[in-house]
C-alpha cells in the first residue's frame, strides 16, 4: 500500500511541476480567458501536493524517521 501512495504522490509532484512550468511559458501572453484557466489547474495542483505533503508529515511521525522534528525546526 506505500508504495501505490509513493507512486500516486510522484504522479502528482510530476504533474504539478509540468503544470507550473505550462503556466510559466504561458502567463505574459495569456488571455483573461486562459489566466483564469490556469488558475484553477494551479490551484487543483496545489492541493494535491499539500496532500502529498501532509501525508508524508503523518507517515514520518509513524514510522519515527524524525521527519516531525526536521519540519518543525
Amino acid at each position: 500500500m506505500s508504495r501505490r501512495a509513493d507512486i500516486e504522490e510522484e504522479i502528482q509532484l510530476d504533474m504539478g511541476s509540468q503544470l507550473f512550468a505550462h503556466a510559466d511559458d504561458m502567463l505574459p501572453t495569456a488571455t483573461e480567458t486562459q489566466v483564469r484557466f490556469l488558475a484553477e489547474r494551479l490551484t487543483e495542483a496545489l492541493r494535491d501536493i499539500l496532500r502529498v505533503a501532509e501525508s508524508r508529515g503523518r507517515r514520518g511521525r509513524m514510522s519515527g524517521d524524525g521527519l516531525s522534528e526536521r519540519s518543525s525546526s
